[in-house]
C-alpha cells in the first residue's frame, strides 16, 4: 500500500510537475486547436468517405473496441485514485496555510485560493486526464467504422472535453479536482459497462450509459452553483474567468444531451421477446421470443 501511495502522489515527477508549454507535451495553444481541427477532420473525411464507397455493412474491428473500452476504464480508475490520493495529500500539507483565510478542505475542493499555479500532484493528474480525452476520441472512429450516423453532439462532445480539460491547466481553474473524480468515477462504469458488453455479456434493460452521463452532467452544473457561492463570498476563486466558459459549455453539452436522449426513446422502436425482454444501451433487441413494440 505504501508503495502504491508514493506512485500516486510522492514520486517526484508528480510533487514536481508543472505546467508549461516547454515541460508538458501538448500544453499549447496552436496543440490544442490543431488536435481538434485534425480530430473532426478525420472523423468527417471517414464519414464521407465510407458514404462515398458505399460501405453498407460494419467495417469489422475484431477485438479493438473491447480492449478500448478496458483500457479507458482502467485508465480512469488510476487517475481517480492519484486524483483522490493527491488531493488528501495537498490538503495535508498545505492546510496550515489556510488558517489565516479560514478556508476548510472542502472548499478548498470547491475554489482554489488566488494565485493558484498549475503544478504539484493534482495538477499532474489534470494533466493525465488532458491526456487521456485524446483517446477518448477513438470511440468516435469506432461508431464510424461500425456506420452509425455521425453527429453533431458526438464531435462537439469530444472537442469540448479536451478544450476543457485544457482550461483546467491553464488558468488553474478551481473545482477541477470535484470534476475530475466526478467523471472519472463515471467513465470507470461506463467504459467498464461497454466492455461487459463488448464481450458478449447481457446489458443493463435501461439505457445505462445516457443515464450515467446525464447524472454526470447534472451534478456538475450543480456542483458550479457552490463554485459560484464560493467565488461570491470568499473574495473569489482562482481562474474563474475559465470556470464561466466551463459552466456555458457544461450547460450546453447538458441541452444537447437531453436533446439527444429524448429523440433517441422516440426512435426506440424494436422488437422485444417476452415481458421480461430487455433493451440495450443503444436499443438492440437482447433476448428472442414473440414481438412486442416499446
Amino acid at each position: 500500500m505504501l508503495k502504491i501511495l508514493y506512485y500516486l502522489t510522492e514520486h517526484p515527477l508528480i510533487i514536481n510537475f508543472r505546467w508549461s508549454p516547454t515541460q508538458s507535451w501538448g500544453a499549447t495553444w496552436s496543440f490544442l486547436f490543431t488536435s481538434i481541427s485534425c480530430y473532426i477532420l478525420l472523423s468527417v473525411f471517414l464519414h464521407l468517405f465510407l458514404l462515398l464507397i458505399r460501405q453498407t455493412r460494419p467495417v469489422p474491428l475484431g477485438p479493438l473496441p473491447a480492449f478500448h473500452s478496458l483500457l479507458m476504464s482502467v485508465i480512469s480508475v488510476v487517475i481517480f485514485a492519484g486524483t483522490l490520493f493527491s488531493a488528501a495529500a495537498e490538503i495535508r500539507d498545505t492546510r496550515w496555510s489556510w488558517r489565516r483565510s479560514k478556508i476548510t478542505p472542502l472548499q478548498w475542493l470547491f475554489c482554489f485560493p488566488l494565485g493558484t499555479r498549475p503544478s504539484g500532484r493534482v495538477f499532474f493528474w489534470s494533466y493525465l486526464f488532458y491526456l487521456s480525452r485524446f483517446l477518448h476520441t477513438f470511440r468516435t472512429i469506432f461508431l464510424i467504422f461500425r456506420r452509425r450516423k455521425l453527429s453533431f453532439f458526438s464531435l462537439f462532445n469530444s472537442s469540448i472535453l479536451i478544450l476543457m480539460s485544457f482550461l483546467w491547466l491553464e488558468f488553474s481553474q478551481s473545482f477541477q479536482v470535484l470534476a475530475i473524480l466526478m467523471t472519472t468515477s463515471t467513465y470507470a462504469i461506463v467504459y467498464g459497462y461497454r466492455f461487459w458488453t463488448a464481450i458478449g455479456l447481457p446489458g443493463a434493460c435501461f439505457p445505462f450509459v445516457m443515464n450515467c452521463q446525464i447524472m454526470l452532467l447534472t451534478c456538475n452544473l450543480i456542483c458550479h452553483v457552490g463554485v459560484l457561492v464560493m467565488h461570491v463570498t470568499k473574495g473569489g476563486c482562482n481562474g474563474i474567468g475559465a470556470w464561466i466558459l466551463n459552466s456555458v459549455l457544461n450547460a450546453a453539452i447538458l441541452v444537447m444531451f437531453l436533446s439527444f436522449y429524448v429523440k433517441t426513446k422516440q426512435r426506440i422502436k424494436v422488437n422485444v421477446a417476452v415481458a421480461d425482454g430487455c433493451v440495450g444501451q443503444n436499443g438492440e433487441e437482447l433476448v428472442k421470443g414473440k414481438d412486442k413494440t416499446i
